[in-house]
């Protein structure tokens, strides 16, 4: 929430406005006096790395009523305020679309009562509303992530992460009762991050006879050298008939039934705490430019809207048709109309239940017909954290669908010399967790070793191949799809996910490691910025990694409040870092004594991480002074985080899926693979998950550089400038439209 009030407040002083902060919801609205202050640029400085909100938050019954909401209305006035930014679950912004409907009517019975003139009814005539949904559940629908989901995954996350080690040696059973009173989000995307055995959600109850189905399957997974069992229940969680199951109703019923040693552990208000992630920071700053820019552009008969994120897309959606469907969805539960449930909560929330259900029950073997395929899955290019998620993914998904998994060791290294193995599903279980590459990886292209790979494919009969990496693994797709002319082994279907923390593959927004990659930067600097704050008048230089692609370099700036993020993509001369050093020397004078520079590794040849702190340290001489700090290789390691392991789950199941199509298509005509479209990178485009055959990305190629021509963040350049107080264009023609809610199909 603080970083969207942080980008509310500075992008409003942006554009010349007065901003004001209502402290304690809107019963600092209703009291009126002090609870309403003016904000200054530096009023929201250090807020980024802080939980919760700095200007506070209370339930309030009084602006329930018409008298509440008067006086409310009259406070707003005093300060001639006609511009309202709400950050809240439904019940706020619920309370927000009442206020703007019964504005004009409010304004009247305060002339009537002689607390305001008749010049102040026409002029402040209108209320304009923007709405930003915070809310940990992720219940809202119409946006794919609500301010606050992320960093509640994260300390679900790092609890199963611990909790796991200690089941481990025991050999215990955990329950973990998570929140979510009315949407299992939390549940579901834990359950399918952590690979839980079993999820309890509201929107989806288990079939009747779940007792023993559950206890059978705990059971198998023992007799399969599962030493833990992981249950995840939603706090909401219900059956059927809409009665409650409880985490100790579950415990009971594993002890009686099973005698296995069992352990509740509550989550409670854990989740609701802690620093933000750098998902929720940069969603939040990039929600709350977006409010401000709707409320400028808002007329008197434009609706209440929401800015919400679809797939990676900022959007604007009427309010009321949000809080109708969410609505929607309590009732369909209500009325135990469960899949309707499911299909109200909107597509990710749909796919991340199917995919759940692929990964975590297996039909026994006699019953999954065999294709007599053989499926290859690799890992290619520098270790990512994810990309194990991906691999666990790929080889259930295959062998549900009746293919012979098999696993290919240490690259296309490891492929020439024949470091190949079949992999089962027990196999992998556990990797949703791990960090780096169990596999093995290498940067090793095939163009050296065609021969010899195309003999390993002859010889384990190979039938397609999926390629789990980074750029080397893309080059590598184009290499052995330019050889298919010589050897036919290579025609069959290949399809690329992309796994790099740099994120610079062609034909995605995103890759796999991305995002753990950049919590590491942003924690680094969170204390960095800590450490400089002590210290007062000091200027960090901070190096990542990226090669020339400056995704983390920019994305880390935003999300840790930088005041300079150096990339490649846009060049800068002696005259940049000469403005950049007289804004910092002025922010000195101010009451935020400390800055922090990012630059990209490769950003420029010359003005190297050294040649800019020794500029920095002369020309700061007597004012700051400076250091700095090369984050290196733990930018590649480190536990995945949640989003990492979920989208890395998600994408290989596609990929796979498109595979065991392709297969199909094949069957019994012995089909060749020959043409563009059987050779693939997956990845997310705007709003949509899209395949596109790698002969058609070599255009939007810069293989010098290895980056793609165009990058979709780099939009995102001057809301970062913007939020650091420098000059910048921040191009709208994006935004603007008001869209509708589209419920989900199923």
């Amino acid at each position: 929430m603080n970083a969207a009030v942080r980008a509310v407040v500075r992008m409003g002083i942006y554009v010349g406005a007065k901003v004001y902060f209502i402290y304690e919801g809107y019963q600092g609205m209703v009291d009126g006096g002090s609870n309403i202050a003016e904000a200054d640029w530096e009023s929201v400085s250090s807020i980024l790395q802080v939980g919760g909100t700095i200007i506070g938050s209370a339930r309030c019954q009084a602006f329930r009523t018409r008298e509440g909401r008067l006086k409310a209305a009259c406070n707003l006035l005093q300060r001639g305020i006609t511009n309202l930014c709400v950050i809240g679950g439904d019940g706020s912004l619920t309370g927000a679309n009442i206020f703007r409907k019964e504005w004009s009517g409010l304004l009247e019975e305060l002339a009537r009562n002689g607390q305001i003139d008749k010049e102040a009814v026409q002029k402040y005539a209108y209320l304009n509303v923007v709405g930003m949904v915070g809310s940990i559940d992720n219940d809202f629908c119409g946006t794919d992530m609500t301010i606050g989901t992320d960093s509640a995954l994260h300390r679900i996350i790092e609890v199963v992460d611990a909790i796991m080690t200690t089941a481990q040696s025991h050999q215990r059973t955990f329950v973990l009762e998570v929140m979510g009173r009315h949407c299992g989000y939390l549940a579901l995307v834990s359950a399918l991050a952590c690979g839980a055995d079993w999820v309890f959600l509201p929107e989806s109850p288990p079939e009747e006879g779940w007792e023993e189905q559950m206890c059978v399957k705990l059971s198998e997974n023992r007799a399969r050298k599962k030493r833990l069992n992981i249950i995840i229940v939603a706090e909401g969680a219900i059956d059927t008939q809409n009665k409650p199951i409880t985490s100790e109703k579950i415990k009971e019923l594993v002890v009686t039934q099973l005698g296995y040693d069992t352990r509740v552990t509550i989550l409670g208000h854990v989740q609701r705490g802690g620093t933000p992630s750098a998902f929720d920071r940069i969603l939040a700053s990039r929600m709350g430019v977006e409010a401000v820019i709707a409320l400028l552009e808002a007329t008197p008969d434009t609706p209440a809207c929401v800015v919400s994120l679809n797939g990676n897309h900022a959007v604007r959606l009427p309010l009321m048709e949000c809080v109708q469907m969410t609505q929607d969805v309590q009732k369909a539960m209500d009325e135990r109309r469960f899949q309707d449930a499911v299909r109200l909560r909107g597509r990710s929330f749909a796919g991340n239940l199917n995919t759940y259900k692929r990964l975590a029950i297996k039909l026994p073997d006699d019953q999954i017909p065999k294709t007599n395929c053989n499926v290859a899955v690799i890992n290619v290019g520098a270790p990512a954290a994810g990309m194990n998620a991906a691999v666990r993914s790929a080889v259930r998904v295959g062998i549900a669908d009746g293919h012979r998994m098999l696993a290919i060791y240490d690259g296309f290294d490891g492929f020439a010399k024949g470091q190949i193995k079949e992999i089962g599903w027990t196999d992998v279980g556990g990797w949703t967790g791990q960090g780096g590459s169990i596999l093995g990886t290498k940067r090793v292209l095939p163009g050296k070793y065609l021969e010899e790979i195309a003999t390993q494919m002859r010889t384990h009969s190979i039938n397609a191949l999926l390629i789990i990496g980074g750029f080397e693994a893309y080059l590598g797709l184009l290499e052995l799809s330019a050889a298919r002319e010589k050897h036919e082994e290579f025609c069959v279907p290949m399809v690329m996910v992309p796994a790099t923390v740099s994120n610079n593959v062609p034909g995605s927004d995103f890759s796999i490691g991305a995002d753990t990659a950049l919590n590491t930067i942003t924690d680094t600097c969170d204390r960095i910025k800590q450490s400089a704050s002590g210290t007062k008048r000091r200027v960090f230089i901070i190096e990542t990694m990226g090669g020339y692609c400056g995704y983390l370099a920019n994305m880390g700036g935003l999300a840790a409040g930088a005041d300079a993020a150096y990339i490649f993509e846009e060049p800068f001369d002696i005259r940049d870092l000469q403005s950049n050093v007289e804004h910092l020397t002025e922010k000195m004078k101010t009451t935020i004594q400390r800055g922090l520079v990012l630059r990209n590794e490769s950003c420029s040849e010359n003005y190297t991480t050294d040649f800019i702190y020794q500029l920095y340290s002369e020309e700061g001489k007597g004012v700051f002074d400076c250091r700095k700090n090369v984050l290196g290789h733990m930018q590649q390691g480190g536990a995945p985080s949640p989003f990492d392991r979920n989208f890395g789950t998600k994408i290989s199941a596609r990929a796979m899926e498109w595979i065991t199509v392709k297969l199909k298509e094949a069957r019994g005509r012995g089909k060749k693979f020959t043409t563009d479209d059987s050779v693939c990178v997956l990845g997310i485009s705007k709003r949509n998950v899209i395949f596109q055959p790698v002969a058609e990305l070599k255009k939007q190629t810069d293989f010098e550089h290895r980056i793609p021509k165009e990058q979709w963040w780099l939009k995102l350049r001057p809301l970062m400038k913007i939020l650091a107080k420098y000059k910048a264009s921040y191009d709208v023609s994006d935004s603007g439209q008001l869209e509708h809610v589209q419920p989900w199909s199923v």
